[in-house]
């Protein structure tokens, strides 16, 4: 009966658009500006409030001894609460009456709550645990990456969450009996991968007599070795009560995770896409609308990315004919993926040397940011390997953003499980995606954004303006004369004819039935990529339907906007106001992008 009564509530709430705009005056409008954001600061610090996790992510310790709610009860309990919320803000706040500002948050922050509203009824759509971001390895990575041991009462509360876990863990296990009995089981293929992955984090001591430290109990003695001003028998009860947690807590929620997942394999099929589920195909839609911001459907999507890949084989076929290649574009493909001179030998001198020649990178294009923006982030960012308890079903690299104080830097992470399998001609891209100019330029600036509720400087729902970015990213340096190599500016041809690839495969995986190993010969056949990382990535299309759509259509936009831009101002385009332009606002539709866009070049290129 409670969720009757939740849907009876939204269906409550007018959808319509405001009233026409009246003429107030500037003291209305503030007053009322005022109203607006203060609801949005008090909706945004509730659902901090709620979680946790959250909590630590933003680097504050407000409760940082225990961990999120998942249950069902507390679901459905949260939707309910948001539901208000947005039927209290289309009730109290008059939209004709807020500045500019506050209205694009007022759309901004409707639209994201139409969308969880929508989404409510695909909450069980997915799979909590799999190998790209389960709760099965990204409980334990909050623990190593995000938790803060700066004192006495810091050290207590990782110990109060390692108490924790067994009944963290338990919720993880009834939400994927939920899913479970609704027919939502992960496909075959990830079960071999996440049971390896829970095992290891089990693995080490205290839990078994190898001498050697399990990845919890290395991560907390390394951080309690450091902490200052804390006596010997202090850090020794405080090591005690941990090693106690990891074996009552910490091992028996993992071993029932694990039995969960061994039941879970016996059942599970090669049936990949999510036209399996039920209503599957009006699901998938709502995943392309929300990963694209576009009323884009997978038909269109689908041909967009076979006209993308035809385009850019043509690009390719350029260069195969710059560097002298005799042979066609497959035994060119071949060559890329076999020639040992293309990757580093998976050793420790090789994962060194990649490391190293990341970091060059990346300090090379932080000397020429001038050439790209006026505003830069304050907060540094950093490289980083992968942690080993996860590297082996992580991406090949990502971004994690600062800390909401800057404590924390950005870090851009790089995955050494495997250098033999990691291109050299594709870090260049890789760099600049994912560090600089890319997703630390966006999101560290827009953390950093003044005047606009925080809800927006630390949304990343806007998958499209957020990857389209990263990927346009990958493009700006070859205008700034980097790229040098033809085999790197080949690496990031790679990279975006990968991007126009996933438009292709991601709708034949969920719209099209095809199968997991017609998407790997397909990928096979289309692009230059090693065989490890196309079967890693078909993995990830099978478990984020949509997500991957995200990038080339994001990327297009942003480029046509900055064509129109260069177009209608002429000589009065610079392309650092543009930059400025497109991240004053934080991640935004793609529509809306397009509004500001189109409003800046109608003011002659002038103002934010």
């Amino acid at each position: 009966m409670r969720c009757f009564r939740i849907m009876a509530v939204c269906a409550a709430v007018s959808l319509c658009a405001t009233p026409a705009a009246a003429t107030y005056s500037p003291a209305e409008i503030a007053a009322e500006s005022k109203k607006a954001n203060d609801f949005f600061e008090r909706a945004y610090q509730d659902r901090v409030d709620r979680s946790p996790e959250l909590q630590s992510y933003l680097g504050i310790k407000k409760d940082q001894g225990r961990w999120d709610d998942e249950s069902e009860t507390r679901v459905i309990e949260d939707f309910a609460r948001e539901a208000a919320l947005f039927a209290e803000l289309k009730r109290t706040v008059n939209f004709a009456a807020l500045d500019p500002r506050t209205q694009l948050s007022y759309r901004l922050w409707v639209g994201e709550a139409e969308r969880a509203i929508e989404g409510f009824r695909w909450r069980h759509h997915d799979y909590p645990v799999n190998q790209m971001f389960g709760r099965h390895t990204a409980l334990v990575s909050l623990l190593i990456s995000q938790h803060r041991i700066d004192d006495v009462k810091d050290a207590e509360a990782y110990v109060e969450r390692l108490r924790g876990l067994k009944a963290r863990l338990a919720t993880v296990v009834e939400n994927l009996e939920i899913r479970r009995a609704k027919g939502i089981v992960p496909p075959k293929f990830v079960f071999p991968i996440v049971l390896e992955s829970s095992r290891g984090i089990v693995q080490g001591a205290p839990f078994d007599g190898s001498g050697k430290p399990s990845a919890l109990l290395e991560d907390f003695e390394g951080k309690l070795a450091k902490l200052a001003g804390a006596e010997a028998p202090v850090k020794a009860r405080l090591l005690a009560a941990a090693k106690d947690a990891l074996l009552t807590s910490v091992k028996p929620g993992y071993d029932a995770l694990i039995a969960k997942l061994e039941a879970l394999e016996r059942e599970a099929t090669e049936d990949d896409g999510v036209w399996k589920f039920p209503a599957g195909a009006e699901f998938y839609d709502y995943q392309l609308r929300g990963a694209t911001t576009t009323g884009l459907g997978a038909a269109e999507i689908h041909e967009l990315g076979l006209k993308e890949v035809a385009r850019i084989h043509a690009e390719m076929d350029a260069i195969r004919a710059k560097v002298g290649f005799a042979g066609d574009r497959a035994a060119f493909f071949k060559h890329l993926r076999e020639d040992p001179k293309f990757y580093l030998p998976n050793t420790a001198e090789g994962r060194a040397a990649y490391l190293e020649m990341s970091i060059k990178l990346i300090d090379t294009m932080r000397s020429r940011l001038d050439e790209l923006f006026i505003t830069k982030p304050r907060v540094r960012m950093v490289v980083k390997p992968v942690e080993p308890f996860r590297e082996r079903e992580s991406a090949s690299a990502f971004y994690q953003p600062p800390s909401a104080d800057g404590s924390r830097p950005g870090m851009y992470y790089v995955n050494l499980y495997d250098t033999s399998a990691l291109p050299i001609y594709e870090m260049e891209a890789l760099a600049y995606h994912e560090g600089l100019p890319g997703h630390h330029m966006q999101i560290a600036i827009a953390q950093e954004l003044e005047g606009i509720p925080r809800f927006r400087r630390f949304g990343f729902s806007n998958t499209a303006y957020v990857e389209g970015w990263g990927l346009y990213c990958e493009l700006v340096p070859k205008e700034m004369g980097f790229y040098t190599d033809p085999y790197s500016d080949f690496g990031r041809l790679s990279m975006e004819l990968w991007r126009a690839a996933r438009l292709v495969v991601d709708t034949g995986l969920h719209a099209k039935r095809w199968t997991r190993a017609q998407t790997i010969a397909w990928l096979k056949a289309n692009t230059p990529n090693t065989d490890r990382e196309i079967v890693t990535e078909t993995n990830r299309y099978i478990v984020l339907p949509g997500q991957a759509t995200a990038y080339k259509v994001g990327m297009l936009k942003i480029l046509e906007l900055r064509a129109l831009a260069q177009r209608e101002l002429g000589p009065r385009f610079d392309v650092r106001r543009f930059h400025d332009l497109v991240l004053r606002d934080g991640a935004v539709p793609l529509d809306v992008l397009e509004e500001i866009v189109r409003g800046w070049i109608a003011r002659g290129g002038a103002g934010r």
